[in-house]
Parts: C-alpha cells; sequence; structure tokens
C-alpha cells in the first residue's frame, strides 16, 4: 500500500512529482478549492481560468494535468473535480473529498511521490483524503510478471532520491499500472493528535479493505476454502487472534449439514472459520458471519454461459468479515468482535447435491434444496446458528446472495434486512457514514410461506418476486429469536465489472468493510445495541 504522511508544508515548496489540488464547479465556471491557493498563486492567479481553457468544470472526479510553473518544486499539477461548492458552512463533504482523492490517486498511477493540496482543514477531512487516497491508488498485481525495463525503473526508483526516482519510475511501472508509491496530505499537521489519529485510522481501514479486495481478486485455483482458511490464520498470527479452523472431519462430527452439503461436490472440501479479537474491559460483543463460497458455478443447478466469469467474488462477505475483524483489533476498539467464515466450492460432480435432496442444518432442522445455485443461505444458516450459540449483542451476516437484490438497488448500493428496525436504521445511518451506499429492505412476513416444503422444515427457495428478500426471510429462521440480527445483501457493489470511478476499482472493491468496522466502533462506544 502506498505510504501516507502529513505535512504543513506549502504545496508549491513540496518537493514531489505531482501536486494534487481540488477544483468546484462554481456559477461562474471552475474555481479552485481551498488548499491549492500556493498553487494558484505560481500560475499568477490565472489557474481556474486555465482549467476553463481546457473544457475543466470542476465536476466529480474528473482530472487535469498540467505542467508545474515555475515557482514550484513538483513537476506536475493534477485538478481534480470536487463538483458543487460546499454549503455556507464551509464544510465540504467527506465522501466528496474521498472519490476526489481516489481519482487523483488513480490517475497518478506509477508516480512516486504526490502532495494533496486538498480542503483537509479539520480531522475528519484529513481522514476522508487520506482515505480516498489510499484507496484510489490499489492495485492487484499479484500476478502481472514485471519486465527487465521495470524492474530496472523500479529498482532507480528506489535509489535515487523524490526527485531523480520520479524519472526512473516512469519507464515500465506505469505500463503495469504500478500504484501511487507516497502520499503526502498537505494542510494536516503531524504533530496534531486528532490529525494524526484521523490518518492513522484511515491507513488501517485502507489496509484492511485492501486486504478484502486481494482475496476476492484471487483467482479460484489459488483461493479456495482451505487457502482461504490459511490465510486467515496468518492473519490471527500476525495481530495476536484467536482463530480456530474446522475441517471436513470437524464439520460432519458437529452436523454442519449445510456447509457440507454445499461443499460436498468439490475436490476442494469446506472450511469454517471462527477468528476473534477480545479487547480488554470490552461490554458489548458483535458476531460477524461471512458467505464465503470461493467459487459458485450453481452445482448441479449450473449457471448459464456468462454468468461464471466473475464468480471467484462470492466469497466477498467473508472476505468482509475477516477485514472488519483484524481492523477491529489494529484500532484497539473496545468490543469484542468474532468473525465466521463459511467457506465452501459449489461445484457439479457425482457427489453433489441434487436438486430435491434434503439437508439436515446445524440447527437439527431440514432444508429441501430445490435450487444448488442458492447455496450460500445454506452455508450462512450454519454459520449464523453457532455464532448465535455464543450469545453476540448483535450479528450481521455480509453476502453476495442475490441477484434479486441487484436488480432492485443496482450495482453501487446494497440492501440492509434486520430482524430490528432501529438496528437497520443505525446499520444504513452507519453506512452513509463510512461512505458505502445502502438502503433498509423490508422482510414481509407473507413472503415466509413461499418456502413451505412438503418434506422438509423448509425449502432454499420461494417466490421468484422479492427473492432478496425471501432470502433474508430464509435467514433470519436460523437466527436465534432473542438475537439482534441484520443481513447485508452486497451482491451489486462487491465486485465493479465497469471502469473504475473515485477511489473505486475495477474487480473486488472490499465493499461493506468500511460499515463493519463503523459498526463496531459504535457498538464501542455504547451507541449502538
Amino acid at each position: 500500500m502506498s505510504a501516507l504522511t502529513l505535512s504543513t508544508s506549502s504545496a508549491a515548496a513540496l518537493r514531489a512529482d505531482a501536486v494534487v489540488v481540488g477544483v468546484v464547479k462554481g456559477p461562474d465556471g471552475p474555481a479552485v478549492a481551498p488548499g491549492g491557493e500556493a498553487v494558484d498563486e505560481a500560475f499568477g492567479g490565472s489557474l481556474a481560468a486555465t482549467l476553463e481553457t481546457l473544457g475543466a468544470s470542476g465536476g466529480e472526479g474528473e482530472t487535469v494535468k498540467l505542467p508545474a510553473p515555475d515557482g514550484m518544486k513538483a513537476d506536475l499539477v493534477l485538478a481534480v473535480g470536487l463538483g458543487a461548492a460546499p454549503s455556507e458552512d464551509g464544510a465540504y463533504d467527506p465522501e466528496a473529498l474521498r472519490r476526489a482523492a481516489g481519482a487523483a490517486a488513480r490517475a497518478l498511477a506509477g508516480t512516486g511521490k504526490a502532495g494533496f493540496a486538498l480542503p483537509a482543514g479539520d480531522p475528519a477531512a484529513v481522514a476522508a483524503v487520506c482515505e480516498g487516497a489510499l484507496l484510489g491508488a490499489y492495485a492487484f498485481t499479484a500476478y502481472r510478471g514485471k519486465d527487465d525495463k521495470g524492474d530496472k525503473a523500479e529498482k532507480a526508483g528506489k535509489a535515487g532520491k523524490a526527485g531523480k526516482g520520479r524519472k526512473a519510475r516512469k519507464g515500465g511501472d506505469k505500463d503495469r499500472g504500478a500504484p501511487l508509491a507516497e502520499v503526502v496530505v498537505l494542510g494536516a499537521a503531524a504533530r496534531d493528535k486528532a490529525h494524526k489519529a484521523a490518518a492513522e485510522r484511515a491507513g488501517v481501514l485502507a489496509a484492511e479493505v485492501n486486504r478484502a479486495r486481494d482475496l476476492v481478486n484471487t483467482p479460484s485455483n489459488d483461493l479456495n476454502p482451505k487457502s482461504f482458511a490459511a490465510a486467515a490464520q496468518a492473519a490471527a498470527k500476525e495481530h495476536g487472534l484467536t482463530v480456530e479452523v474446522l475441517d471436513e472431519k470437524d464439520l460432519a462430527k458437529g452436523g454442519y449439514g449445510g456447509i457440507l452439503g454445499v461443499g460436498q461436490g468439490s475436490a476442494n472440501p469446506p472450511r469454517l472459520v471462527r477468528i476473534a479479537y477480545t479487547a480488554s474491559r470490552a461490554k458489548k460483543s458483535l458476531a460477524l458471519v461471512g458467505k464465503g463460497i470461493t467459487y459458485d458455478s450453481g452445482g448441479i443447478s449450473l449457471k448459464p454461459a456468462g454468468h461464471n466469469e466473475t464468480m471467484k467474488c462470492d466469497m466477498s462477505g467473508a472476505a468482509a468479515v475477516l477485514a472488519a475483524v483484524v481492523a477491529a483489533a489494529r484500532l484497539g476498539l473496545r468490543v469484542n468482535v468474532t468473525g465466521w467464515l463459511a467457506l465452501a466450492e459449489n461445484m457439479p460432480s457425482g457427489t453433489a447435491t441434487r436438486p430435491g435432496d434434503v439437508l439436515t442444518m446445524y440447527s437439527g432442522r431440514t432444508v429441501e434444496v430445490l435450487n444448488t445455485d442458492a447455496e450460500g443461505r445454506l452455508v450462512l444458516a450454519d454459520a449464523l446458528t453457532r455464532a448465535c450459540e455464543e450469545k453476540p449483542d448483535a450479528v450481521v451476516d455480509v453476502a453476495t446472495l442475490t441477484g434479486a437484490m441487484v436488480l432492485a438497488l443496482g450495482n453501487r448500493t446494497f440492501g440492509i434486512m434486520a430482524n430490528d428496525d432501529a438496528f437497520r436504521t443505525a446499520l444504513h445511518e452507519l453506512a452513509g457514514e463510512a461512505g458505502e451506499q445502502a438502503w433498509p429492505m423490508p422482510l414481509p412476513a407473507e413472503l415466509r410461506k413461499s418456502m413451505d416444503s412438503p418434506v422438509a422444515d423448509i425449502a432454499n427457495m420461494g417466490e421468484r418476486a422479492g427473492g432478496g428478500l425471501v432470502a433474508g426471510l430464509f435467514l433470519k429462521e436460523f437466527v436465534a429469536e432473542d438475537t439482534t440480527w441484520a443481513h447485508l445483501d452486497i451482491a451489486g457493489p462487491a465486485f465493479n465489472e465497469s471502469g473504475p470511478f473515485g477511489y473505486t476499482p475495477k474487480g473486488g472493491t472490499g465493499s461493506a468493510v468500511r460499515t463493519l468496522v463503523r459498526l463496531a466502533e459504535r457498538v464501542a462506544d455504547g451507541d449502538v445495541v
């Protein structure tokens, strides 16, 4: 991940490859946002006019590169649009700052060092700029080779100073999309405790979102239930967490029929991982449950052509849960957080679960499997029942569960369902605070009847209309009655198949990590549950 520092240096005096300034969309054309005054002065007060001549408007995410004028120590100025100017109080929306910083960081791929002269006068703004820049600078390069030219450039970049290294880095790195190496947030004082704390939190949050992104982007031939569990064990060892992994023998002995039923068609057997952070003096506990289908073919109910190519992302919920637990530990939150990763690979074979089979779940209830492609709810049901046994103050499950939720809310918004209206409302508000798009969804009681089965306690499918809500109602059946529970269906935003935008890359996004961390913080503060 990119290095991050805070500096009170003038944007004009900073020795860097590039300096980023904000531009707002004003009534008379683009205007330079606070933080960019020194750069505007270096342009003789004509930066806004120059940008307008080049067609810039200050629209959100718009980027324009300019050669730096005499008097600046950087070579390049990058102007990024912040959208409309803020209201009368002068406070910039944190999400607008995140997206602008992310767009700028993406535009500076292959660059060594960049100063971000955006409006960052208070801790919230500092946090937003730091977070956006670090998230925007993300690149998944694990499977990309390096040519000789790139290797030489990288070595030269490490050996030289900022000014000399940048020349060497431009050769091979930029073609491979190497992320911006160093982010310097200007106008933020490293000695200011609030600014420092905001930057440190942003660094942890970005690192853990990027952990989730890496897991989601890893192809299924390398990430299966066993290797995912190993990744959780490695993270636990590094950050002092407790971890327990149930393999297929343990799952059979424990009666986890849902997880076993989904995974029995694969050569890669399933796992259930419990990873826990125990805080000193914690008064509350939170359980997070993640769907971890490392590849979803649909099983015997095979997905049609065109629907399989991105199914490595069907473990995004488990990735978000793992990252959130690690983040809670790294931030030292005063709340006990336990993550449950329900890991399986859903494949068709002679041993696979068939439509019409009946599974006996960990809870003892039986489920008629009408569609093997509705597998996520089966692994989550076992994990939810197990999580409730520890009597946490609240349980939240996260899953790329239904295509119906994508149809309802689109590709950037996840749905929130819950058995408690106040908890659902709180999660919606927390998602907004974290900068994630979400929307509260109902659990209509009348849809439950559609899952009645003539041979089992419940079927894993019901009415097609409102399919995302039917899935939520199925999960609710496996939550203890006295437990506060919510379900996040992140099927839309978990994997970005279109072009990158703001701080969101193409591919795995790390959806829900920031919301889960914000929830843990609020539970620790005693504001929720």
